[in-house]
């Protein structure tokens, strides 16, 4: 049974858990969990790395899928919250290519509305308890203990047992090398973020190219990606592939120098950024990653299935398989592992194909006849809601 036929399934009645649970990670998967299982009286403790909710920028916008993302926060009773921090027109798209010609030119039809990634934390933060998530606190070691359960230990030298342990602790988990000795994979493509403030009034130009919502510029195997948000800014990624190193030399030099026969209005993105240069590798895990199950153990979201963003799906599932997980949880009581299995074999299925339909998305989008592939592609759904598979 999927999360959505499930919001009436989950009721009070069922055995109440009396076990310790941890989640090392409060992003939005970690905290839909927590949320969820505190909505249905249990409880759960987060441990997030950052210092603070304001420690850092949560990153660009994020298009919420009907039967993913938006279903998890049906189940977490935060929808009603969720639709007063959508940016109106936000899913509107555009295609372009090098010499800034429109492929594509679609207003959006509000079926992937989208959300600053910040808000949607903010909305997710303000429904668990403070005093269950503890910042500041990096996990330094994770281990079994020989009895069960796990014993965790963090670089200020906090430490903490637990009864159950869940990695929602993204790309670099602490907790994924307990179950699987894969790691992430460079996928050969790097992201240069910036921003560009008050941009209708001081540059319109820019405004008009990128529209109200997403566009795409492609062409010679790399392009730009940018997006409206909130407050008249736009970010702004200029995508490349590179090596895994290049990110130590990038400047705003030699990015114009990669991109130097492109038209000028598309180049104003990167001259006419106002803030700093961050560089994103892109790396994913291997399509169809999984493991064997182990008794009070599992992982979420980026730790779990780690992809490159062309599908659109990394927050989507990463929420999902909180909603999901949490489900299980309530609905098999005190027996954890049989609740961690009904959890990860229907996580591993769709994991398996968003990381496909990734990769896929990757390489349309990245390769000598762009942007013809992505235009055909939007152009063939234009009628339905859309996600690269």
């Amino acid at each position: 049974m999927g999360i959505v036929g499930a919001l009436g399934f989950i009721v009070a009645g069922f055995p109440r858990l009396r076990v310790v649970i941890t989640i090392l990670g409060a992003g939005l998967g970690g905290l839909t969990l927590a949320r969820i299982l505190h909505r249905h009286g249990i409880a759960a403790d987060l441990y997030e790395a950052e210092a603070s909710p304001n420690a850092r920028p949560q990153g660009g916008m994020l298009d919420l899928h009907e039967a993913s993302g938006q279903a998890a926060l049906q189940a977490a009773g935060l929808f009603n919250g969720f639709q007063r921090i959508i940016l109106a027109g936000g899913d509107a798209t555009r295609v372009l290519d090098k010499h800034g010609y429109v492929w594509v030119d679609e207003p959006g039809r509000g079926h992937r509305p989208e959300v600053d990634r910040g808000a949607l934390r903010e909305l997710l933060l303000s429904s668990v308890p403070a005093e269950r998530i503890h910042w500041g606190a990096r996990a330094l070691t994770v281990r079994p203990q020989p009895a069960g359960g796990y014993d965790v230990t963090f670089t200020d030298g906090r430490r903490i047992t637990t009864d159950v342990l869940i990695g929602a602790d993204g790309a670099w988990s602490r907790v994924r090398p307990l179950v699987s000795a894969v790691a992430p994979i460079y996928a050969g493509l790097s992201f240069v973020e910036m921003r560009i403030r008050n941009a209708a009034t001081h540059h319109p130009a820019l405004a008009e190219v990128v529209g109200r919502g997403l566009m795409f510029a492609l062409s010679d195997g790399k392009g730009f990606i940018a997006h409206r948000e909130p407050g008249d800014v736009l970010c702004v990624y200029a995508a490349l592939p590179t090596g895994a190193d290049w990110a130590k030399a990038v400047s705003r030099e030699t990015l114009l120098a990669h991109f130097a026969d492109w038209d000028p209005t598309l180049l104003s993105l990167i001259a006419d950024a106002e803030s700093g240069l961050v560089v994103r590798p892109i790396h994913a895990l291997p399509v169809g990653h999984r493991w064997s199950p182990r008794a009070g153990i599992t992982l979420l979201g980026d730790a779990a299935h780690l992809m490159s963003p062309f599908a659109g799906e990394g927050a989507n599932l990463a929420m999902l398989d909180g909603a999901e997980l949490a489900q299980a949880l309530i609905t098999h009581g005190s027996d954890i592992d049989a609740a961690l299995r009904a959890y990860e074999e229907p996580m591993f299925a769709r994991g398996a194909k968003a990381a496909a339909a990734s990769a896929k998305g990757l390489a349309m989008c990245f390769n000598a006849d762009a942007p013809r592939d992505l235009a055909a592609f939007f152009q063939s759904h234009l009628n339905e809601p859309v996600e690269l598979t």
